[in-house]
């Protein structure tokens, strides 16, 4: 079992983090340093960032080829979790711990088409064709990937009983997560500030998840 108060206290971290990173956002050393002159918080931090990395499409590519293979993974386990709902004609006998992940899944969506619609800020670039840039706050591309690969290393060790294959799972999980991320950040594609707050937000919704599932013993 795992300790809860640790995990309350790194659910609370997380999602106090990106409450911070939004209040920052919208809030501190607020300039119109994006196109089409948009405004960004902690302009100085974010446009110094950009600046640095610059706009690199081959790492724009590889974080988006990994985002469909993460997409096509959570399609996978929805398409499980049905499997098994067909088989047992009732949601009382599926596996808790699939019910848990298809409302994981449920408010994730839900929160990517809140910030479709909530914009906080917009991106640093102007994509092919763009006439205004899309909205940028949080990196809702590192948000699913934290919390789809999050999620999966978690149930891993509730059904993959030998160690050694877990724990290689495991730990393709965390570097295909890692790998995203970091390709996503040095895409130039968002602000350092937008894939803050979706890695924070990730963590909180996991940690959350992680939370349920130890509370139902699932």
């Amino acid at each position: 079992m795992k300790n809860r108060t640790a995990l309350l206290a790194l659910s609370a971290v997380s999602g106090g983090l990106f409450l911070l990173t939004l209040v920052l956002v919208r809030t501190v050393d607020v300039a119109a340093v994006g196109p089409a002159g948009t405004s960004i918080g902690l302009s100085h931090l974010n446009a110094a960032f950009h600046q640095l990395t610059g706009q690199h499409p081959l790492f724009y590519s590889i974080s988006s080829l990994l985002g469909y293979g993460i997409l096509a993974l959570a399609a996978l386990m929805a398409v499980l979790g049905l499997i098994q709902l067909i088989q047992e004609r009732s949601l009382r006998k599926v596996e808790p711990s699939f019910l848990l992940l298809g409302g994981l899944y449920a408010v994730t969506l839900a929160l990517y088409a809140l910030f479709e619609v909530v914009i906080i800020n917009y991106r640093p670039i102007l994509e092919a064709g763009q006439t205004f840039p899309e909205a940028s706050f949080p990196s809702t591309h590192t948000m699913l990937a934290v919390v789809i690969l999050g999620s999966l290393s978690l149930l891993l060790e509730r059904y993959v009983y030998d160690e050694v294959y877990c724990r290689a799972l495991k730990t393709l999980c965390w570097v295909v997560m890692a790998t995203t991320v970091v390709t996503r950040l040095l895409s130039g594609v968002h602000w350092l500030t937008d894939i803050l707050a979706g890695v924070f937000l990730g963590l909180f919704l996991v940690l959350a998840f992680d939370l349920m599932l130890e509370e139902l013993g699932a």
